[in-house]
């Protein structure tokens, strides 16, 4: 019985998450009575892959008073270029602005919303990011949103596209750090408390009164995790945060390699975990967060292979039967909820027992953003940011 009860804690874990999990209601299916203009600001570098398909989604919005502004953050290859030949469509205007370089003490995505921004003519501010693409519906469902829930800022939450064996391996897994940390997205962006704020950077749609008053983009110039770290003075400033979703209407592709995904999540999973943390809990978090993960998704796997290593070279185990079972009713359980989840993100069922090795890359990039601490890379570009522990 023993190894049963040691084993309880992760068979209880299924059944505690899709009793505490809560994901965010959908948008409002029509049209709100009030249109104001919206200017639809798109940050790119080095977006040539995604760049077309975002704006024919965006141009093609059924929206009566928009325009789309794109921001070429100094590109590489052809971004500009490709968003140059993207017809105005249903827009009011599509703007594409060469970027100026980058002044000291800001990051990339930043300064490239701020200028965007600057040029901005509209009630509402839009901030897309260019892998993403729209329903045609979704700026009229998220204003809609926005008022029905008389939100300063309003971010949705999409599908996520994963097209390689990697992207669909290791995304969920990603994704259910954060859904640990909030089991109820919209219940942390409602509540009082700043630090559990909680944005999708893919879409964030503001107030100009909001965006204005918590100081536009130059708040977060040298933020790496900006879209947390505008949700967060959204709400310091008094403003009301909500989340809401759009699966049918909004999708991304973050990345689409082991290679992007690791450098992506590398510049900022730990960043972003420290910021939702009082300063003083900040040096506990990332070594007991690596303890949890591999003690949580790696012990047991570990326990099954060293005794299967054991039993297919013969030698006698000196773990004993009891903590084979236990090892088993762990794999078993953990394999319920990820079989689950994968399921909930659009992934087949197959990939739930392979979660291991969905933990070993996931522990990999948690120990890599942590190792690398405020040294940031990020499409070419190297930043030393200031500590964490020195901000609020």
């Amino acid at each position: 019985m023993t190894p049963l009860l040691l084993a309880l804690p992760w068979i209880a874990l299924p059944v505690l998450v899709l009793l505490v999990v809560r994901f965010p209601r959908e948008l409002p299916a029509g049209r709100s009575s009030r249109t104001p203009s919206v200017s639809v600001v798109v940050p790119a570098r080095n977006e040539a892959i995604n760049i077309v398909a975002c704006l024919d989604s965006l141009v093609a919005s059924d929206y009566p008073d928009f325009e789309v502004i794109v921001v070429d953050d100094r590109s590489d290859d052809e971004t500009g270029a490709l968003a140059r030949s993207v017809e105005q469509g249903r827009a009011k205007r599509l703007v594409v602005l060469d970027g100026d370089e980058l002044p000291e003490g800001w990051l990339g995505k930043p300064w490239a919303c701020a200028q965007g921004a600057q040029i901005a003519d509209g009630d509402l501010l839009l901030f897309t990011d260019a892998d993403t693409t729209h329903g045609a519906e979704l700026l009229q469902r998220a204003v809609a949103g926005l008022y029905e829930d008389g939100a300063g800022l309003l971010t949705v939450v999409g599908r996520q596209l994963l097209g390689s064996f990697w992207e669909r391996l290791v995304q969920p897994h990603i994704f259910m750090l954060m859904l640990i940390r909030f089991p109820n997205f919209e219940r942390a962006a409602a509540n009082a408390r700043w630090r559990d704020a909680i944005a999708n950077g893919q879409f964030l749609l503001f107030t100009r009164d909001a965006y204005e008053g918590i100081g536009r983009h130059k708040a977060v110039r040298d933020e790496v995790v900006e879209d947390l770290a505008l949700a967060q003075h959204v709400k310091r400033a008094g403003f009301a945060l909500r989340i809401r979703s759009a699966e049918n209407d909004l999708s991304t592709r973050m990345y689409r390699s082991l290679a992007g995904l690791v450098a992506g999540w590398s510049k900022n999973i730990v960043t972003g975990g420290l910021q939702s943390f009082p300063r003083w809990m900040r040096p506990a978090v990332a070594p007991v967060s690596l303890v949890s993960g591999v003690t949580l998704w790696l012990l047991a796997p570990a326990v099954l292979a060293l005794a299967g290593a054991q039993w297919l070279l013969g030698v006698d185990s000196w773990l004993g039967p009891g903590w084979s079972l236990w090892a088993v009713c762990v794999y078993a359980a953990s394999t319920v909820l990820w079989v689950w989840f994968y399921r909930r993100m659009h992934v087949s069922a197959l990939y739930g027992p392979l979660y291991p090795f969905a933990a070993l890359v996931g522990s990999w990039i948690f120990v890599r953003s942590w190792v690398r601490g405020s040294n940031v890379e990020w499409k070419g570009r190297a930043y030393r940011l200031p500590p964490v522990s020195e901000r609020a």
